[in-house]
């Protein structure tokens, strides 16, 4: 399955500021640009023949609800699925990742999820809304869409959302454990869901909702490279170039985007 990009404009969900639906180009001309090149840290050329795909961005109407969002969402990431595609999925807000796993679901008998994040995400609703960017892995795991929910770099959790992480046994790697030495041990093939603001962000200043203390660049490349069990999707989501700084942000997610299609094609 060729690893494909696809571009999803959605920041609608999103509850402090929008600017990630502005991400998918600007990561693509980061991935493009001559100040690089397209080889990864392994030594895979991606500009090779059947290396990666680009199925372009979806388009939402600028009234589109989030329920038809989520229903575009699902049918795309379905049919390239269908295509013998493997989703890349540029955001974006973290709201999209519950459409595109309602997608993947039914073609895996088990999944894990590894999720990247200051924030858990488990928000049963916020601000009144459930489908918010804060509540994508509520929505996930109370539809039994993953069989293993693994976070790692937390360090905003709330007394809410540790409440949620217990009743859905997901298996928190805050950044304190981080900096102990644990890592994730996943258990199934994975689709990997990476916000951006799991880095400090002194490595990606381009995000809503800077939380200080977080991984490095190389800890989450090493995060990546070190995954061993096949990636049947991924999402790099909540890159808003409008607090961007020099680009720096739209680097650092074109770099990710380079070592997952390596990591992808590795994996099998």
């Amino acid at each position: 399955m060729i690893p494909t990009l696809v571009g999803v404009p959605w920041d609608a969900s999103s509850s402090f500021e929008r600017g990630a639906a502005l991400a998918p180009p600007r990561i693509r001309a980061a991935l493009a640009s001559a100040a690089g090149n397209a080889w990864t840290e392994d030594l895979s050329d991606l500009s090779g023949t059947g290396m990666f795909d680009d199925a372009g961005d979806l388009a939402f109407a600028p009234d589109e609800s989030a329920e038809a969002a989520r229903a575009a969402i699902e049918e795309k990431i379905g049919a390239l699925l269908e295509a013998g595609r493997r989703p890349l999925v540029l955001g974006g807000d973290h709201a999209i990742t519950w459409p595109v796993v309602r997608a993947l679901r039914p073609r895996h008998r088990r999944l894990s999820i590894l999720h990247v994040d200051a924030h858990p995400d488990l928000y049963d609703e916020f601000e009144g809304d459930r489908g918010s960017h804060a509540c994508p892995f509520a929505r996930i795991m109370e539809g039994r869409l993953a069989d293993q929910l693994v976070q790692v770099g937390i360090r905003a959790m709330t007394g809410h959302q540790a409440e949620q992480a217990a009743r859905f046994g997901v298996e928190t790697i805050d950044m304190r454990a981080v900096a102990a030495g644990q890592r994730p041990t996943l258990q199934h093939p994975v689709y990997v869901s990476i916000d951006l603001d799991a880095l400090d962000p002194a490595f990606a200043p381009g995000v809503s909702h800077r939380e200080p203390g977080g991984l490095t660049t190389r800890e989450l490349l090493s995060l990546v490279q070190n995954i061993q069990v096949p990636i049947v999707g991924a999402d790099i989501v909540e890159y808003n170039p409008v607090r961007d700084a020099a680009d720096l942000t739209a680097s650092v997610a074109a770099k990710l985007v380079k070592e997952m299609i390596s990591v992808m094609h590795r994996s099998g």
